[in-house]
């Protein structure tokens, strides 16, 4: 049903409810034209498959000011016409119309357009549909109303919408109509009569895919050229409700934590409607139709209807994880269209809720006092400690954190946690020494990794007490002092005294007895007495030994008692040998090379080398062997206190000769060697060196007489000279 509210206003005693033209000619107002002399009224039609139809909207007064003969109206909406007594009548039942329409007047003296605006809404929101008539005349010949169609109509087709309207339109004039809708794509499905200027409809359409079209509408003569337009003409889509609600997820999660204050909010459901969102047609409600469990209460949760938000409805002592029948509810939701009414349309989908944990609840022993055996000696975990709480498991909530608050001042034990079960590991980081303490009280604290709520305390069962009980073992000797370290000169006689080996039993409750043995001795050189632990050489000591490192020789030994079964201990015996002179020196390199005809007397530089430290090794003293001649041939220089330099006095042929060098340390008292140097004379030519490896001459007296050509040091860079030619102090 709906509502029409007509105001006419009046002017001068003319009613002007359009814009007109007197006489077919536009002009100021006279007694021809649109006109009715009433003052303002309220006119109300009510519509429905009930009513009986016409009902005078509002009458209509023509004057074409020559008797209105054979007057012809034509409306622009295609629900309404103007009868034979002048009055605006509805043809059929009015759902909707634009929000103007055009009443036009003709006869063979005068052509006059009225305009009357259509403002207000359906009877379904409350307000009336106003119909005005507006006093201001049309600029164009052309007039083309905006028009709907209600989407998803049933054949037939076509269906007219409304009319377009030529004031000034001839018998040759024909209508077009172009645009998407029309001639452009989607095309086809809009018509207009070329003659009449009836828009229709070919079939149905659907909002949701295009809920408007913006056509062009104008006039051309029958050659197609163009006389009046284009007018734009609007063709909006009304909304049929033919679209659920569908909302963005099938399922839903959310979690709210347990003891919440009421009303706090779990989540938003949110559904979509492709209906037209300013109709009913999308206006959703949601609401709550399952919850499950249904305990303590079937209405924990409240759903708001507008805005899908879910908060809680139950208190929040009720609220409490560790008593509720579950912690995950279900919720079934249901959105339904046109604001909720029985015949709008719905969607669903569920929401999981789960109550998360607050650490609300401390954990507690098993127990007050645990018990555990550990062997004197041993490490490992001695016991496993177990605890109750309530809170929800993998959560900081409920995981343990242990510690000793007392009890264990050597710091003997360490406490961890068992990720797997949460219980308490209590460990033995150092053995227990069953003569020392027999017996330990361990006192544990369990704590959580999350914080307690406020108003949750840790009492006395979050403490308890280990009893450790130490069981005896048969231990081993101990050496002390262990390394046993003593200096020793090397070279000492075969079977000095070394060193008293000393280990002792720790079990002073058991008398037992030690025996000793040697149980690394890498050069042979020890024996050890085994009862009384002496050790003495069995061969003699060598500092330059491979077996000894750093000046030290270091031996193990073992000590056994007669427990049962018997226990052993190790110790370590370490020799400090100091040097004596017992290595004489030699002399490097023992090969040299010198060209037959080089300049240079400088033969070689050789450096001397002691096994012995200082002040057994250098300085040195190198010098001729006591070879008559020598001296005539050779000469040696020192260079400093490890080096000299052997020099030529003439030279020499091509051949090898043996060089006698005597070298003397430093030692008290000292010690000499008689060392040899190979001087090879060569022949150099092309940087090459060319030596004997034939006979050798010794460096004599009668040899050197009958060397008449002098050799000189060679200055080329050879390439065959040995590595230790290029630096006179490498060894």
């Amino acid at each position: 049903m709906l509502y029409f509210l007509l105001c006419i206003f009046c002017l001068q005693g003319h009613c002007f409810s359009a814009k007109y033209s007197m006489c077919g000619t536009f002009g100021k107002p006279s007694p021809c034209s649109f006109y009715r002399e009433i003052s303002h009224k309220k006119i109300f039609l009510f519509t429905s498959s009930s009513d009986i139809l016409p009902v005078c909207l509002f009458a209509v007064e023509f004057d074409d000011c020559a008797g209105n003969e054979d007057v012809a109206f034509e409306v622009s909406v295609a629900n309404f016409h103007v009868d034979e007594d002048l009055n605006l009548v509805p043809m059929q039942d009015v759902t909707y119309s634009g929000p103007v329409m055009f009443i036009q007047g003709l006869s063979a003296h005068a052509d006059d357009m009225a305009q009357v605006a259509i403002t207000g809404l359906p009877f379904e929101s409350g307000h009336a549909l106003e119909i005005i008539g507006l006093p201001h005349r049309l600029k164009r010949s052309l007039l083309v109303p905006p028009m709907t169609v209600t989407e998803n109509q049933r054949a037939p087709f076509p269906r007219i919408l409304g009319k377009v309207i030529s004031t000034e339109k001839s018998w040759d004039h024909i209508f077009r109509l172009t645009g998407p809708g029309a001639d452009q794509d989607p095309k086809g499905l809009f018509t207009i009569d070329i003659d009449t200027g009836d828009v229709s409809v070919t079939r149905s359409l659907d909002r949701e895919i295009i809920d408007s079209y913006q056509l062009e509408v104008s006039t051309t003569d029958l050659n197609g050229n163009l006389v009046d337009g284009p007018v734009i003409l609007v063709i909006s889509v009304i909304d049929q409700n033919d679209n659920r609600p569908i909302f963005k997820e099938t399922r839903y999660t959310g979690e709210v934590l347990e003891g919440s204050p009421t009303g706090t909010t779990v989540m938003t459901m949110t559904a979509i409607d492709a209906d037209d969102p300013a109709t009913d047609n999308a206006a959703l409600r949601y609401i709550i139709i399952r919850q499950s469990p249904d305990k303590p209460s079937p209405n924990m949760f409240y759903i708001d209807a507008e805005r899908g938000d879910i908060v809680t409805v139950i208190s929040p002592t009720l609220l409490d994880r560790e008593t509720l029948p579950t912690t995950t509810y279900e919720l079934e939701i249901v959105a339904k269209d046109m604001a909720g009414s029985e015949v709008g349309l719905t969607g669903t989908a569920t929401a999981t809720i789960t109550i998360t944990d607050k650490n609300d609840h401390a954990p507690e022993f098993t127990h007050p006092l645990f018990e555990a055996y550990v062997y004197e000696g041993s490490t490992g975990v001695a016991v496993n400690l177990t605890v109750d709480d309530r809170d929800d498991p993998a959560t900081g909530a409920w995981r343990a954190v242990y510690s000793i608050i007392n009890g264990d001042p050597t710091r003997s034990f360490e406490i961890q946690t068992n990720p797997d079960n949460n219980e308490g590991m209590l460990s033995v980081v150092k053995p227990l020494d069953y003569e020392g303490t027999a017996f330990h009280k361990v006192f544990i604290k369990v704590e959580n990794e999350d914080p307690l709520l406020s108003g949750a305390g840790y009492g006395p069962s979050s403490t308890a007490t280990v009893q450790v009980k130490v069981l005896d073992m048969n231990e081993g000797p101990v050496f002390f002092p262990d390394p046993l370290i003593v200096t020793r000169m090397e070279n000492i006689p075969v079977e000095s005294f070394i060193a008293s080996l000393n280990a002792t039993d720790p079990d002073t409750l058991q008398l037992q007895n030690v025996r000793y043995a040697i149980l690394r001795d890498p050069a042979g050189w020890l024996t050890v007495n085994q009862l009384r632990g002496t050790v003495n050489t069995l061969a003699s000591l060598d500092r330059e030994s491979p077996y000894v490192h750093d000046n030290k020789y270091t031996a193990a030994f073992i000590a056994i008692d007669n427990g049962s079964p018997p226990a052993t201990g190790t110790g370590t015996l370490v020799i400090h040998l100091e040097d004596y002179n017992d290595n004489a020196p030699y002399v490097v390199p023992s090969v040299a090379r010198v060209c037959e005809d080089a300049h240079d007397m400088n033969v070689a530089i050789v450096g001397g080398r002691d096994k012995d430290l200082p002040p057994n090794g250098a300085p040195f003293k190198i010098e001729l062997g006591k070879q008559p001649g020598l001296d005539k041939t050779w000469n040696v220089t020192r260079v400093n206190s490890t080096h000299s330099q052997i020099m030529l006095l003439h030279g020499l042929k091509k051949a090898n000769y043996h060089l006698p060098l005597l070298i003397t340390d430093s030692g008290v008292p000292p010690l000499s060697n008689n060392s040899e140097v190979k001087v090879q004379v060569c022949v150099c030519k092309k940087n090459k060196m060319l030596c004997s490896s034939a006979h050798s001459h010794h460096a004599s007296l009668l040899v050197m007489l009958a060397t008449l050509i002098l050799g000189l040091p060679c200055k080329y860079h050879c390439t065959d000279r040995e590595p230790d030619g290029n630096d006179p102090f490498s060894t």
